[in-house]
C-alpha cells in the first residue's frame, strides 16, 4: 500500500497570525505557484515562498467590511483563470449579519489586491431584513461556476439554505454577478473537484439521504434524489451529543454535530463524511462516509474513519488531478490524545494517514474545528495542502499554532 509523502509541514506562529487565534480555529489554504494564503476565524496570511515563510495579513485593513468580525472565513483558488476567492462573515454596526465575497485578480493573494463586495440576507429574500442571518458556510468551484451555501437562521433557528451559483467568468471581470437556489433542506455540503455538475448533501440523521444535482448551466434546474448506507450509524444534529476527552479529562468535540463536512466527485462517484455517534462496535466518534454512484444512484462504497481508542472529527477532501482524494482532518481523545492534525488519502476501500503535529493540550473550553482545510496544489496537482492546527505549550489562545502542509502519495 502507498504511503503520504508529507513535503512541507510548517507551523504559523503567533506573528504570522496577528495572535489572533482561536481553538476553533476554522482553517483553510490555497496555493498557486510560490504563492499560499492561508485563513482562520480573526487572521489571514500570506507566503510568497511556497509555504516556507509566513506573514500576517491584517483583515480588518483588506477588509474594510470586516470591522464587525472576521468568521468563518474559506479560501480557494481556481487555477483555470488564476482566481484567488475567499468569503467569510461579519455584523454591521447595528448587529445584522452579512456574508463577504472577495476575489483577487492579480495572481497574488497579497495585501492590496482583493476586491469585496458584501451580501446581506434581504438581498435575497425581503421576509428576511430582520432576525434572520447565514450561518455554516461551504464553498467550490466547477468548470465555470463559484458555488457557496449558507444556512439560513431565524432567530438563531435554522429553516433552510441558500445555495449561490456565480459565474467565474463575472467574478474574474470583478463582476459579482449570481444565480441563487433556496431549499428547506439544512446545512448543504458541496463536492470538491466537481466539473459540469456540482452535486451536494443536505444535513440528516435517517435514512434515507438527499443529494442534490445543480449542473453548471446559467439556467439550470435543480434536483434531487435519495440513497441509503448500508452500514448502521446514527448521528445528532444538536451539539453537545458527541464527547471523547482528552487525556487531562477535557472535551474537544463539545461543538460537533453530524452535518456533511467533506464531498468530493470523481467521474461518476460522489461521496460525502460526516461524523456518526458511537456504537458497540465503534466506541469512539467516527466518520461515515458513503460513495454514490451518480448515474444509479446506487451507493457503491464506504470508506468509513474509525479506530476503537479515539474519536475522528471534522474532515475535508479534495480529490487530485487522478482522481484520488486526498484529506486533512483530526483525531484525538479516549482519554489518551490530545487532538492530532492528521493528512492523508483514499487507497482503495482504506484510507492512509500521516500525522502533522500533535497538540500537546487540549482546549479546556470544549471548542474545536468546526473545520479544516484541504485544497489540490498547484502546479503539480497530483498534490494536495492542507491547513489544520494543534496546540503547543499550552490551552490558551496564545498557544493554538496552524499548520500548512502540502503533501502527496509516497511509495
Amino acid at each position: 500500500m502507498a504511503s503520504v509523502n508529507l513535503i512541507k509541514n510548517v507551523d504559523l506562529n503567533q506573528v504570522a497570525t496577528g495572535h489572533s487565534t482561536s481553538t476553533t480555529n476554522e482553517p483553510t489554504a490555497a496555493s498557486f505557484l510560490d504563492h499560499a494564503f492561508m485563513t482562520g476565524n480573526n487572521f489571514c496570511s500570506h507566503s510568497s515562498d511556497g509555504g516556507e515563510t509566513w506573514t500576517f495579513v491584517d483583515p480588518h485593513r483588506e477588509f474594510p467590511d470586516s470591522a464587525g468580525g472576521f468568521g468563518d472565513p474559506k479560501v480557494l483558488h481556481d487555477r483555470m483563470r488564476n482566481l484567488w476567492i475567499l468569503v467569510f462573515q461579519s455584523d454591521d454596526i447595528n448587529g445584522a449579519n452579512f456574508f463577504c465575497l472577495a476575489v483577487s485578480t492579480s495572481g497574488s493573494p497579497g495585501p492590496g489586491n482583493w476586491t469585496s463586495w458584501v451580501f446581506t440576507p434581504d438581498q435575497f429574500d425581503s421576509t428576511w431584513a430582520t432576525h434572520v442571518m447565514f450561518d455554516r458556510p461551504d464553498i467550490a468551484t466547477s468548470n465555470n461556476n463559484l458555488y457557496l451555501t449558507y444556512t439560513v437562521a431565524r432567530d438563531r433557528t435554522p429553516f433552510g439554505s441558500l445555495v449561490i451559483k456565480f459565474p467565474l467568468r463575472h467574478l474574474a471581470n470583478l463582476n459579482p454577478a449570481s444565480i441563487f437556489y433556496f431549499t428547506e433542506h439544512g446545512a448543504l455540503c458541496l463536492t470538491r473537484g466537481a466539473t459540469t455538475d456540482m452535486y451536494f448533501m443536505a444535513a440528516n440523521t435517517e435514512n434515507p439521504l438527499t443529494i442534490f444535482r445543480l449542473p453548471d448551466a446559467e439556467d439550470a434546474v435543480m434536483t434531487s434524489f435519495r440513497v441509503s448506507p448500508r452500514g448502521e450509524w446514527a448521528g445528532s444534529l444538536t451539539g453537545g451529543s458527541f464527547s471523547s476527552p482528552g487525556p487531562g479529562g477535557a472535551e474537544w468535540l463539545a461543538q460537533l454535530d453530524s452535518r456533511p463536512m467533506a464531498g468530493w466527485i470523481t467521474g461518476s462517484r460522489v461521496g460525502f463524511l460526516w461524523s456518526a455517534l458511537p456504537t458497540n462496535a465503534r466506541p469512539q466518534p467516527w466518520l461515515k462516509a458513503m460513495v454514490v454512484d451518480t448515474n444509479t444512484q446506487a451507493v457503491v462504497l464506504e470508506p468509513d474513519i474509525f479506530t476503537l481508542e479515539v474519536a475522528w472529527a471534522y474532515p475535508s477532501t479534495f480529490p487530485n488531478v487522478n482522481g484520488r482524494v486526498g484529506i486533512s482532518l483530526f483525531y484525538g481523545g479516549g482519554g489518551v490524545k490530545h487532538p492530532v492534525h492528521v493528512v492523508g488519502f483514499l487507497e482503495g476501500v482504506n484510507w492512509v494517514f500521516a500525522a502533522t503535529r500533535a497538540s500537546t493540550h487540549e482546549p479546556f473550553t470544549g471548542r474545536w474545528g468546526d473545520y479544516c482545510g484541504c485544497e489540490t496544489h498547484h502546479p503539480d496537482a497530483t498534490e494536495w495542502v492542507a491547513a489544520g492546527y494543534t496546540l503547543q505549550g499550552g490551552s490558551s489562545l496564545n498557544a493554538v499554532e496552524p499548520v500548512y502542509a502540502r503533501f502527496g502519495v509516497g511509495p
